[in-house]
This record gives structure tokens, sequence and C-alpha cells, in this order.
């Protein structure tokens, strides 16, 4: 079993202006975002796609960006293999 080491990262959930859902990302990574039907499934989906973000970021050697301030929205803690 791999060990995790926890990053949190600052994600911010809006409803979709022209349809059903909320649309969720997250700002210290450019292009890492997601949506769901309610603002708990949007959390579930951007959970999953900013650690599918992360391990593409170490698989390819990069540094995982941490962002100094924010305004805050909500915080979410991620697990990555370490």
């Amino acid at each position: 079993m791999q060990s995790m080491r926890f990053n949190n990262f600052e994600i911010v959930i809006e409803k979709e202006p022209e349809d059903e859902g909320y649309l969720a990302y997250c700002p210290a990574l450019p292009g890492c975002f997601s949506d769901g039907l309610t603002i708990e499934e949007a959390r579930i989906n951007i959970r999953e796609a900013l650690q599918q973000h992360l391990t593409v970021l170490l698989d390819q050697g990069e540094e995982i960006p941490q962002r100094d301030s924010i305004v805050h929205v909500e915080e979410l803690s991620v697990g990555i293999p370490s």
C-alpha cells in the first residue's frame, strides 16, 4: 500500500449560469475543473479531478503549485501518493 501525504487546495463552486448544476474549479491548478448537478456532487467530482490532475503533475516530475493567498471559498484535503 502506498503512503499518502495530504495537501490542502482551495476550490470554488459556482452555480452554472445557463443550466442546471454547479461548476467546480481549483484556482491554484489552471485547467482543473469539474461539475455536478448538486453542490455535493460537484465537490466529489472536483476531488477526483484534483487527484487525477496532481497524479499527472507528479508523473511528469512537476511541482505541485500552492497559492499563497486567495479569498477562501472552501478547502479540501486530497491524498497524493508519495
